[in-house]
């Protein structure tokens, strides 16, 4: 399995589309979008040579259960998923999609429930939001050994380097003036 790194550019307005599929991550996430929009979006990055991770929960039109997601597997053929959702995410592995675990650490108690969503559907990877939590960062990566992906909140080159220093594989953003870093 080819292993999402570096800056992965999260698209959340198809005004930076364009400019997603310039960059030279191998990878692109689409966030919030339509159903009507995504074989177009798919077929666009697959044109690119880009690899497509889909965030299911934020589809527009599109049930976020077990038929949808076949749907989504059987029509629009991602390359990934990423979801909050254990079930979407032992779905995704079942039919050897890329699942990414997306988690919110919002306190102990948040970070304390998504480990042990963790521990149960073992997703490829972990997506630790906000992004900036070093020391949080290093515990998970200790306690489930599978690699992190930050997102959310983080805006500037030195928090990427944070990010990445402290174990992270990646870091999603959707600010795109960090997309050529």
């Amino acid at each position: 399995m080819e292993i999402p790194t570096g800056i992965i550019p999260a698209i959340r307005r198809m005004k930076h589309f364009e400019k997603g599929l310039e960059t030279k991550s191998d990878w692109i996430i689409i966030l919030d979008t339509r159903l009507s929009q995504l074989r177009h979006l798919v077929k666009y990055c697959k044109q690119a040579n880009k690899k497509i991770l889909i965030h299911f929960d934020l589809i527009k039109g599109l049930k976020s259960d077990e038929y949808g997601l076949e749907f989504l597997i059987h029509e629009i053929k991602p390359d990934g998923i990423l979801s909050t959702r254990g079930n979407i995410i032992e779905l995704s592995k079942k039919n050897k999609l890329l699942a990414i675990q997306r988690i919110f650490l919002l306190d102990s108690l948040a970070l304390e429930q998504n480990l042990k969503q963790i521990k149960r559907v073992q997703p490829d990877f972990i997506e630790v939001m906000p992004g900036l939590m070093t020391d949080v960062l290093k515990q998970i990566q200790v306690k489930t050994d599978i690699p992190i992906i930050v997102g959310g909140l983080v805006t500037t080159k030195k928090e990427v380097e944070l990010a990445l220093d402290a174990g992270a594989v990646g870091v999603s953003t959707s600010h795109v003036d960090l997309w050529q870093i």
